[in-house]
């Protein structure tokens, strides 16, 4: 691990894995907007937390405040630049990092939704890549502090899976795999834009709706409503991804395929997708909640149009109808702009 490591947005993602590539070795430099953050990681160091004993370290780190950026021009430019902000800030984020990349320096877009495309306009394809983090399930519960909800998937599940645009492997995204391979199970991937739309899958079937209702990951699968909205948006984001000619994902042990029939009235596969659902409560803990959940209830602006907008955006180039995706932007905003309180109640009837 000799090369420099810029992790552009050091929340709950980004403190997280740019925490353990610190602590087994790596050069990374933290930056982020928050000050007080900044101030605790380099006072104290960044305390990871986990679901084991075994995953709950401190490790001492350097962290810079956006503003300071401009002083890490005298230490050498970054290898490689991991971008983990917003959807909305990504472009900023690929702007700031992008005068302080060496000659072959490359970003990795470590995000949820589909930024690729925005940091390529800003440093172009041949600098970018991605990396999907799945079911990795963190928070940034305070300065300094990072806890993962989950258990290490190891063997049993690929969290990371970094890619080129163009689908070959190459040798940097082969490094980037290995450096991740070091936190939880990592690999390339050949097929960068369905991973992302699989992930896509995921949160536009869960983030929207826990921002919306105020309840965590488990809370929505316990709940009969909201599991079967959940159900039902996700095979709509299934088919405007299908409809693109992209290749999806099993998610839980279902194709794409799969989880629209349940949707279009498959009794017998809904079912099975709902048990699937409540077992899936039992490796993980009440307290976990969706990126766009943890937004809502710190009063930030959420990813909501970057996530169930886009699949709603995309389902109108393509003729499909995208109904729960829209109504979950539009409950959203309503939470957002304090018209309504997330509540449950404000998807029934769906």
């Amino acid at each position: 691990m000799g090369k420099r490591i810029a992790m552009v947005g050091s929340g709950a993602v980004g403190g997280y894995v740019g925490g353990y590539l610190a602590h087994h070795g790596a050069d990374v430099t933290f930056i982020d907007t928050w000050p007080e953050h900044v101030e605790t990681m380099n006072r104290d160091g960044l305390k990871l937390r986990g679901v084991t004993e075994a995953e709950n370290i401190d490790v001492k780190v350097r962290a810079v405040h956006v503003t300071e950026v401009q002083d890490l021009q005298k230490e050498g430019p970054f290898d490689i630049a991991f971008v983990s902000v917003k959807s909305y800030e990504t472009q900023f984020a690929a702007a700031l990092i992008k005068g302080y990349l060496a000659e072959q320096g490359f970003i990795v877009s470590l995000q949820n939704a589909i930024n690729e495309e925005r940091i390529a306009e800003v440093v172009g394809w041949n600098r970018t890549t991605g990396c999907i983090a799945s079911t990795i399930s963190c928070a940034l519960e305070g300065p300094g502090l990072v806890r993962r909800h989950v258990p290490l998937r190891g063997d049993s599940y690929t969290v990371f899976r970094a890619g080129e645009p163009h689908g070959r492997v190459t040798d940097r995204i082969q490094e980037v795999a290995d450096m991740l391979s070091v936190i939880d199970s990592a690999k390339v991937t050949q097929n960068l834009w369905g991973e992302r739309w699989s992930k896509l899958v995921i949160n536009s079937s869960g983030n929207g709706i826990s921002a919306a209702t105020g309840l965590g990951g488990n809370g929505m699968a316990k709940n009969d409503q909201t599991r079967s909205v959940s159900i039902r948006m996700a095979a709509e984001t299934t088919q405007v991804a299908l409809a693109l000619g992209f290749t999806i994902e099993k998610r839980m042990g279902f194709t794409g395929a799969e989880w629209v029939a349940a949707a279009n009235g498959d009794n017998k596969i809904f079912q099975n997708i709902e048990a699937k659902a409540l077992e899936a409560t039992k490796n993980r803990k009440d307290g976990a909640v969706p990126s766009t959940g943890q937004d809502m209830v710190k009063g930030r602006k959420t990813e909501i149009d970057a996530i169930n907008g886009f699949v709603v955006e995309k389902g109108r180039e393509m003729g499909i109808p995208t109904p729960l995706n829209e109504k979950i932007v539009d409950m959203v905003h309503k939470c957002e702009r304090g018209e309504v309180k997330p509540d449950p109640s404000n998807v029934a009837g769906w």
